[in-house]
């Protein structure tokens, strides 16, 4: 669930297809990325049990405004529900242009957690939309298959807004609320708010520090690690990503 430094969610991502939508690139470029961070959180829900994670991808942005890339994190929850998978691959490719004034960004995501074994099948399939007007992002995300191994969860969807602020200096800081709804019978517990606020810093030569408050109003329950703690509980993540 790609947010490359800190899943400080969609907004807080530097280099995320989840990130703001942006112009056509003047240049092709290709990047890559490392980081690890103290807590892998997606949408507010914690991926690795309250725990730290590695993470790593690449990017291609062609200068016509199309992109593709791929994004790794080790995780715990597919274990945690019985199933066999500890790493999540992201893949990824879309397209990036303006008008009328507006950044916009279209494209399809798949979230691979090769042989998780869950039934219903964890593997999921979203496409999603963006526009961006000076610091201000709104995006949608649509399931087009079950959504994490929800079963009968076809159609869910996030919505994300954001606004991404330059302090100077290397700073930024993003505020971020988001609603994950999840369709189907008996899954209406699992739908939920969630927010951020993460401050950035440039170290420089590719080097981003980030610190987040993050956290969500699920429900009691319904997202817990196999010792009953709350994976959406509110809660500070911290991250270091090298870019290169």
């Amino acid at each position: 669930m790609k947010n490359i430094l800190v899943p400080a969610l969609l907004a807080a991502s530097l280099l995320s297809v989840n990130g703001v939508a942006q112009a056509q690139a003047a240049e092709s470029t290709l990047a890559f990325n490392v980081g690890a961070v103290s807590d892998y959180r997606y949408r507010g829900i914690s991926q690795s049990r309250l725990q730290p994670a590695v993470q790593g991808g690449f990017d291609y942005t062609d200068k016509s405004g199309f992109y593709f890339g791929a994004w790794g994190s080790t995780i715990k929850w597919i274990k945690d529900a019985g199933g066999d998978a500890s790493v999540e691959l992201d893949l990824y490719g879309g397209y990036k242009g303006s008008a009328a004034g507006l950044a916009y960004d279209v494209g399809f995501l798949r979230y691979e957690f090769s042989g998780n074994k869950l039934r219903p099948n964890a593997n999921t399939n979203e496409v999603y939309g963006a526009v961006t007007h000076g610091v201000f992002t709104a995006k949608y995300s649509h399931a087009t298959s079950n959504l994490f191994g929800f079963a009968d969860s076809k159609n869910s969807g996030y919505l994300d807004l954001s606004a991404t602020i330059d302090l100077g200096s290397g700073y930024s800081l993003v505020p971020h609320l988001g609603h994950q709804s999840v369709k189907g019978a008996g899954n209406g517990k699992y739908s939920y708010t969630d927010y951020a606020l993460t401050l950035g810093k440039d170290l420089g030569n590719g080097l981003t520090a980030t610190a987040a408050l993050i956290g969500t109003d699920a429900e009691k329950g319904s997202y817990v690690s196999p010792a009953g703690k709350q994976l959406g509980k509110a809660g500070v993540v911290v991250g270091l990503k090298y870019t290169f």
